[in-house]
């Protein structure tokens, strides 16, 4: 493995690198990862249009089966950039609070597209037109996850509000299908706002293994073909608690905690 690049940000320790085989497939594969090691996108250098990572790939078989036609989206968090450099013909609107992370996806991941603006999502989500988007993606983290305030029930109304009466969001979530509180609790939170909701991971041996978990949520039935989700599977989770906004520097739930 090759060290391209080490940047550090205030928000994160970003670092570039070459490998000639990632998760055990072998070729020539450059990738971005945070100080926790988590690969934050990752390209085939052999194939630098292919969408190498299978959570895209599933977000993308999520978006394209149950609206075919959508023309605006609204993304937190760039990575490289993998979802709407693949749709360089659709209104993209990509916020990313880190310009490090921008930077140096194209420097160096091929990233040409003028559509990502710096700076945090939720806050710039927040002054879009009402009922505009037909998908926003949530797929931003920090070396803890998932920042707290893309996970409340009032930011869940929120992008309820911008996107129009048929469009859906899709979460990428870091966790376990069983026993993980915190994915338990963003699951229910959502499911106060969107009628229909649905998780997908990935098969694993065990239940406690941390992984990539899709949420999806929407006001209509969601609809998906097991050939088209690159290996991720729909998945149970348990009920959890409702996340709140913070109150007295605390954030609450409905449960108390």
């Amino acid at each position: 493995m090759h060290l391209l690049a080490k940047e550090t940000s205030s928000y994160n320790e970003i670092s570039v690198y070459e490998a000639g085989q990632l998760y055990g497939v072998l070729g020539k594969f450059r990738f971005l990862q945070f100080s926790d090691d988590a690969v934050q996108g990752a390209m085939d250098l052999n194939q630098p249009q292919r969408i190498v990572l299978e959570y895209p790939r599933a977000m993308i078989h999520l978006m394209e089966q149950n609206d075919s036609r959508f023309e605006n989206v609204f993304v937190i968090g760039h990575g490289i950039g993998a979802i709407a450099g693949h749709y360089p013909d659709k209104l993209f609107t990509v916020a990313e609070i880190d310009a490090k992370v921008v930077e140096l996806s194209r420097t160096y991941f091929n990233y040409r597209l003028d559509n990502v603006v710096t700076g945090d999502g939720r806050q710039l989500l927040t002054n879009e037109q009402t009922g505009r988007y037909d998908y926003i993606i949530v797929d931003a983290f920090t070396e803890k996850g998932t920042p707290f305030h893309l996970t409340t029930l009032d930011f869940y109304e929120m992008t309820k509000e911008k996107l129009d009466s048929q469009g859906s969001i899709l979460i990428n979530l870091m966790g376990k299908i069983k026993n993980d509180r915190l994915i338990n609790a963003i699951h229910t939170t959502l499911g106060e706002t969107y009628p229909f909701t649905k998780a997908f991971a990935l098969p694993a041996e065990s239940g406690s293994d941390i992984q990539n978990i899709l949420v999806m949520g929407s006001s209509r039935d969601i609809g998906f073909q097991a050939q088209g989700m690159a290996g991720f599977i729909e998945v149970e989770l348990d009920a959890g608690h409702i996340i709140r906004e913070r109150a007295a520097g605390r954030p609450t739930s409905q449960d108390g905690s």
